[in-house]
């Protein structure tokens, strides 16, 4: 695979910062464990010569990083089963699964929503680029939910508009450890990505603005059931924002929703813990129910679903240690 050449200066004032942090700020849409490989391989030179990670830059240091071109992907359909709530000439409203990439990207080039409507409809959008026809929202690959998915260009920037208005009706259900000495409230700041790891998103001074909406629906030994509306819709926004107020997903591998939480329990709350997370492998979070004006007729649609099978184990279980008396 051919390689890309970025040569970057370092500014004249350029105060202390390692090597590798610094790569990720200045590069982007890359991880700080991707940029030390590459300076251990030798794909990174400053004034010509090989560094270590830790190496400090200094003004007007020279620095070369050697980056694979990425290849073109073939987009191709794939007789992928599909949970469709609702279908008609314009659009259709999908119940996606866990587990299931939306569009694709490098590292998951099939298996995805995208490949699946392929095979299902014979035209969908073109407003975003190549590789998302149709695709006017997402969720997380280990988010369950409702996605509304335009048929043509007219219908997706009606959508599209609905979204950036904050009229369309977004609303989840998550499991999230810990119990809320408030039965609802609200999360407001501002996100950004972070700079140590890119595929992390994280409370910042400075960012984009997000607010989420929580209530509190039941409460378990260990957890709370909880229903969120979103306002804005950032990237990881519900998730960032739970853990953030010290009550993340359960089940999150990304922001503290899986081992972090065992320290201090005892025997019996460690043992229903680790039961519990064996249960739910991934983040406990469904986007329920999904609310718009219909481009074309302008009937306001609303559309629900049902808990996924795993969601509901988890709350039958977290039923069960209640109803035994564990607090």
């Amino acid at each position: 695979m051919e390689k890309q050449k970025i040569e970057i200066l370092v500014p004249e004032n350029k105060g202390k910062e390692r090597l590798d942090t610094f790569l990720v700020r200045e590069i982007g849409k890359v991880s700080r464990s991707q940029v030390q490989r590459l300076i251990k391989e030798g794909f990174v030179t400053v004034d010509g010569r090989n560094v270590k990670p830790n190496h400090f830059v200094q003004p007007l240091e020279k620095i070369s990083v050697f980056v694979a071109e990425p290849r073109a992907m073939e987009l191709l359909p794939e007789e992928i089963p599909l949970s469709i709530v609702y279908e008609d000439d314009f659009l259709l409203v999908v119940n996606k699964k866990a587990g299931m990439v939306v569009h694709p990207a490098f590292g998951h080039s099939s298996g995805t929503l995208v490949n699946a409507l392929l095979a299902h409809c014979q035209n969908l959008s073109t407003v975003n680029e190549p590789y998302r026809p149709g695709i006017v929202h997402r969720l997380d690959k280990d988010t369950s939910g409702l996605l509304v998915v335009a048929k043509n260009d007219n219908v997706h920037q009606n959508l599209a508009k609905q979204f950036a208005e904050k009229s369309v009706i977004r609303q989840y259900v998550a499991v999230v450890w810990g119990k809320f000495s408030e039965s609802s409230g609200t999360i407001e700041t501002l996100l950004s990505r972070s700079i140590k790891d890119r595929r992390k998103i994280k409370v910042a001074a400075v960012g984009k603005n997000a607010v989420t909406h929580f209530n509190v629906e039941d409460e378990f030994p260990l957890a709370s059931f909880l229903s969120l509306r979103l306002e804005t819709g950032r990237t990881h926004q519900i998730r960032v924002h739970l853990s953030y107020i010290g009550h993340p997903v359960f089940g999150d591998h990304t922001y503290g929703g899986r081992g972090r939480q065992l320290g201090g329990l005892n025997k019996a709350k460690t043992a229903l813990a680790m039961e519990l997370l064996n249960i739910m492998p991934r983040q406990a979070l469904h986007a329920k129910t999904l609310g718009f004006i219909h481009p074309i007729t302008g009937e306001h649609c609303f559309f629900d679903s049902d808990l996924p099978d795993d969601m509901k184990r988890l709350i039958n279980r977290l039923r069960e240690a209640r109803d035994q008396g564990m607090e």
